[in-house]
């Protein structure tokens, strides 16, 4: 199995259940190397920063896998919150942040939130969930959660981007990423497209991942690619194209007829 052939099925299992995960759910510590490789600039940390400031805030990362994004907020947050549905990978995150007063990891899924009403001031899914029609329960459950003046920050990839989104498109052939793009913007969302780059040490790393993230022949399409790319340097370098969708649930009255979520806003400052 492998990510990108779950990518524009719907969030939802027909039962409303929870869809595996094909990567981190079944090779966490390939997933540990990817996540390391991700993003080596810290260009999405930048956009997120800008737009949904975590600092002296309640924030929630909702599918938050193993918990490796946990310890960024952690440090400047005053409370983090991981929700995530695989048990192994609750464990997984909880060890992860023992040593943190200020964290906590929960078994819940992006349309059934443990946590009360307004209670948070962030919420972070990062290639969670959230891939466009489909995903509506998990919406209704965010603008739950936020609080007035709260942030809701989608990270997925861009399929759009070369050379990852090619490969990408590959194995989807009959995913839309336009039609993706205005669900979102029909849900009030801003789009940021953010330019980063995948870096691993070695070529066995680069081709284990690459092996959780695609069908066999793309990968190894993708592998070769990627060798003829970076030539002898050291290292070996990917890049990736992203998609940043923020929406800010409004501080005040909404009109009859128009739900909270539909409104776009500046987020608010502690």
């Amino acid at each position: 199995m492998w990510q990108a052939a779950r990518r524009g099925l719907k969030a939802l299992s027909r039962d409303g259940g929870v869809v595996p995960s094909p990567n981190i759910w079944y090779y966490p510590d390939t997933y540990e190397l990817e996540n390391r490789a991700q993003d080596v600039d810290g260009e999405i940390w930048r956009v997120l920063d800008r737009e949904s400031p975590w600092a002296g805030r309640d924030v929630l990362d909702l599918g938050c896998g193993d918990g490796f994004h946990l310890p960024k907020f952690a440090g400047t947050a005053r409370s983090v919150i991981g929700v995530e549905p695989h048990e192994p990978l609750v464990h997984k995150a909880r060890r992860r942040v023992s040593g943190s007063g200020n964290v906590r990891v929960l078994t819940g899924s992006a349309q059934r939130v443990p946590l009360p009403d307004a209670s948070v001031d962030v919420v972070h899914a990062r290639t969670a969930y959230f891939f466009g029609p489909g995903c509506e329960p998990g919406l209704r459950e965010t603008d739950r959660v936020l609080r007035p003046g709260g942030v809701l920050a989608i990270v997925d990839l861009d399929a759009t981007a070369e050379p990852y989104g090619r490969w990408m498109r590959e194995d989807l052939p009959h995913y839309d990423a336009r039609a993706v793009e205005d669900f979102f913007e029909r849900n009030g969302f801003r789009c940021h497209r953010v330019a980063t780059r995948w870096r691993f040490e070695s070529r066995a790393e680069l081709e284990a991942v690459l092996k959780i993230e695609f069908s066999p022949a793309v990968a190894q399409r993708a592998i070769g690619d990627v060798l003829r790319h970076n030539g002898n340097h050291d290292g070996y370098t990917v890049p990736v194209g992203y998609r940043v969708h923020i929406r800010g649930k409004p501080t005040g009255l909404v009109l009859p007829g128009h739900s909270a979520s539909s409104s776009s806003i500046s987020p608010r400052m502690p």
